[in-house]
């Protein structure tokens, strides 16, 4: 119980900054409301984590809801990481288009 006030302690902490932030204008709205969705899922799933157990259970998992929700942000994370990725790549290939673009109107100078 302790752990889940702990948890819930933080998940607050996490959203004044991000409410925080939002009001200074660091974050677009967009952005803001990504974070704010994941946050309160993440409160939701501290709060409702016997509930998680009970599901889990039922469809025949041994393992608990807490390590469920572990393995789906390790999933959710690898997924981030490639479309991370993939921007960048994009990124890449339009910074070499641009500097060959330049590098050409330089030459031709």
């Amino acid at each position: 119980m302790l752990q889940q006030f702990i948890g819930i302690f933080i998940i607050f902490f996490f959203l004044s900054k991000l409410f925080w932030q939002k009001k200074k204008k660091y974050i677009s709205a967009n952005e803001f409301i990504f974070w704010f969705i994941f946050w309160i899922v993440a409160l939701l799933s501290i709060i409702f984590l016997k509930q998680i157990d009970k599901i889990v259970a039922q469809f025949g998992f041994s393992s608990s809801g807490i390590e469920i929700l572990l393995y789906l942000a390790v999933v959710m994370l690898f997924y981030f990481i490639f479309r991370l990725r993939l921007r960048f790549e994009k990124i890449e290939k339009q910074l070499t288009k641009i500097i060959r673009e330049i590098s050409l109107k330089k030459y031709d100078e």
